[in-house]
């Protein structure tokens, strides 16, 4: 009798229920929330939600003048889950529940599946059908089933939507002002993927959007979800990959959002020792409650579905894994064996990375994953945890501490750059340099590099290639590409104005021409994640702090060499081994006039038959200081195309 009166007054079914009291219902976006339905030849709008604990539930909003008499929601069964159907509310309408919760206190909670919020400060949810855009991406789509990214070029611009541009009084751009302002702005410096630092609806601007209480609601910041839709639409128009950063870490302590939801802990652990990060004054999910699973896992569906996103960046995924994490002693509880691993979220990582790749062919998942943990990006049915990228903070930290220090005694931290090589393959790394990288005092990228305005440029640019060659896809964050100065700050707007001034003109010519060279050459990443496609030449030469390798593709005459000299000191005349003979030709270098330097020609070198490094041939060259090249046999060169101009 109750699976009839759940199907026939409510038009949810039991699977759907059974499915998210199992935690695999990654969908369940459909069943919860605010749906506009027919019921009895009655339109109207079917309101749901999980409060397990509560004594009673309404809904309150514009439509009944947020009175709840009259707007009762029924509880199902033993389910958790109340439910009502409505035929005076409408969308665009602002509700809330209020929730009579098992401590006897009145909450006015937001609707934890609501489709859009209402702009900050307020916080109610709003009545949102779902969307009738049209779209225009269905051979991008199409292809991206069938695009494998450990073997495609990967270049991702990483943006804060609020802080790239503005306009002239401070206001935010629209989703879709961006996408007409920032996509052609990909395009032109040849990135192929851009990602979107969070915009799930949160309520603190300070946040950048890490504290989330809207896991189904574009924030309303800058506009609406069909505007974002449109957004995402014209990135795949111009073949650019769509990733959003995605926090299932943690939320926020806002009395609207899911703490403490009906009077108890439901989204979050019951035991602050497991519930709270007292670092960050949030709350932890429950990973072991299947109907926050079923929520996890929908959110990350729904993205991926509704709004055509690309992959996530899963933000935290230390915190998740380790139940001790910034905890100390006595701070945090073992698991059931004694240890300090989150059992249950390495399950629900398996759990998701399964779905999202079974279901979504082409859809990648990255993990901001900060310690050793092993076998982050190996498949779930090798002990792995089943992502397809993994951010390398341990590259990031060495490298940039390696070029923030004196060129003297970089000689004696020479392991800071090549140490990479010890573990690039264990897992499928990114290269990031983030924006967790540029504020709190850490200096922007480029002020970060020792010496005077002009010694910054030419070592920044010698770093930015070596980057750009090395093993692992790669992410910088807005404005590293045209040498911002200051501090990101997340309520202004980029210096745009650097380039007014011929250096940051060069400066950004010089990355989009770096981005061009890396994308057109196969050698750069088809086997990113094998040694078939990295070779030493070098790499012990920490006394002129200069180091050089190589670069293959899957054919074996498909090669780069790459130089860098980390020191202003000119090495005039230096020995490279080459694999095979032949005249082989600079085709990139940091040194150009055209990018700042003092070059203004490409350089070519005859092989001679004399072993060096373990291979046969040998070509001898001038490595000019603060300097970076690259080298290719002449047969069959790829050279860059004229540069765009600022």
């Amino acid at each position: 009798m109750a699976a009839k009166y759940r199907n026939d007054k409510y038009a949810i079914s039991d699977y759907q229920i059974y499915l998210f009291n199992t935690g695999t219902n990654y969908q369940s976006y459909k069943m919860f929330g605010a749906h506009k339905i027919n019921l009895g030849g009655k339109c109207g709008y079917r309101f749901s939600v999980w409060a397990p604990n509560a004594r009673a539930v309404s809904v309150i909003g514009e439509f009944n003048s947020w009175n709840e008499s009259g707007y009762e929601l029924e509880k199902i069964d033993d389910t958790g889950i109340w439910c009502g159907f409505f035929e005076n509310a409408a969308e665009g309408q602002m509700y809330k529940y209020r929730i009579v919760g098992c401590d006897g206190r009145i909450y006015d909670k937001a609707d934890p599946y609501a489709f859009l919020a209402e702009l900050r400060p307020g916080t109610a949810s709003v009545i949102k059908e779902h969307s009738s855009y049209r779209w225009r991406d269905r051979h991008f789509m199409n292809a991206r089933s069938k695009h494998d990214s450990v073997k495609k070029p990967m270049n991702i611009y990483e943006i804060h939507p609020g802080s790239w541009r503005t306009h002239d009084d401070g206001s935010f751009l629209t989703y879709s002002e961006l996408a007409d302002s920032l996509v052609d702005y990909l395009v032109d410096m040849h990135y192929t993927h851009v990602e979107l630092m969070p915009v799930m609806e949160y309520p603190f601007d300070g946040s950048w959007g890490y504290q989330v209480t809207g896991y189904f609601a574009p924030t309303s910041r800058y506009g609406t979800p069909d505007q974002l839709r449109y957004f995402v639409d014209k990135c795949h128009q111009n073949g650019i990959f769509v990733i959003m950063d995605w926090v299932p870490a943690h939320f926020p302590r806002d009395a609207h959002g899911l703490r403490m939801f009906d009077g108890a802990a439901v989204y979050e652990y019951a035991d602050p020792k497991m519930g709270e990060h007292k670092d960050w004054g949030t709350m932890v999910f429950d990973y072991g409650r299947d109907g926050v699973v079923s929520f996890l896992l929908s959110s990350a569906f729904y993205w991926a579905t509704e709004f055509h996103m690309d992959g996530l960046r899963v933000d935290a995924v230390s915190s998740m894994l380790y139940r001790d994490y910034s905890r100390r002693d006595g701070e945090w509880i073992a698991n059931k064996y004694g240890g300090t691993e989150n059992l249950e979220a390495i399950e629900f990582f398996k759990r998701l990375n399964s779905i999202m790749r079974d279901e979504l062919p082409g859809f990648i998942t990255i993990a901001e994953e900060s310690t050793a943990w092993p076998r982050v990006t190996h498949d779930i049915m090798d002990g792995g945890l089943g992502f397809s990228f993994k951010w390398n903070m341990g590259w990031m930290n060495d490298s940039l501490r390696y070029i923030s220090m004196d060129p003297y005694f970089r000689k004696f931290n020479h392991g800071l750059l090549t140490f990479l090589m010890m573990y690039a393959y264990s897992e499928r790394f990114i290269l990031p340099l983030s924006h967790d990288e540029v504020v709190h005092g850490k200096k922007s990228l480029i002020d970060k590099c020792y010496g005077d305005y002009d010694d910054k440029l030419n070592a920044y640019r010698t770093f930015l290639g070596y980057y750009m060659t090395m093993p692992g896809k790669k992410l910088m964050f807005m404005g590293g590409e045209f040498g911002q100065f200051l501090e990101w700050r997340y309520d202004e707007q980029l210096e745009w104005n650097l380039l007014s001034m011929d250096k940051h003109i060069m400066l950004k010519r010089y990355v989009s021409d770096l981005n061009l060279f890396y994308v057109q050459n196969k050698a750069l990443w088809e086997n990113d994640d094998s040694w078939d496609g990295f070779r030493w030449i070098n790499e012990a030469d920490s006394e002129n702090s200069v180091i050089s390798y190589m670069r293959m593709g899957r054919s074996k005459n498909d090669f780069v060499l790459v130089v860098a000299n980390f020191t202003p000191v000119d090495r005039n005349v230096y020995k490279l081994g080459v694999p095979l003979p032949g005249e082989y030709e600079v085709v990139f270098t940091s040194d150009s006039k055209k990018y700042g330097g003092k070059k203004g020609r490409h350089v070519t070198y005859k092989a001679k038959r004399m072993q060096f490094s373990d291979m046969k041939y040998t070509i001898v060259v001038s490595v000019p200081g603060n300097t970076v090249f690259a080298i290719k046999r002449k047969k069959g060169v790829i050279k860059v195309k004229p540069s765009i101009e600022a």
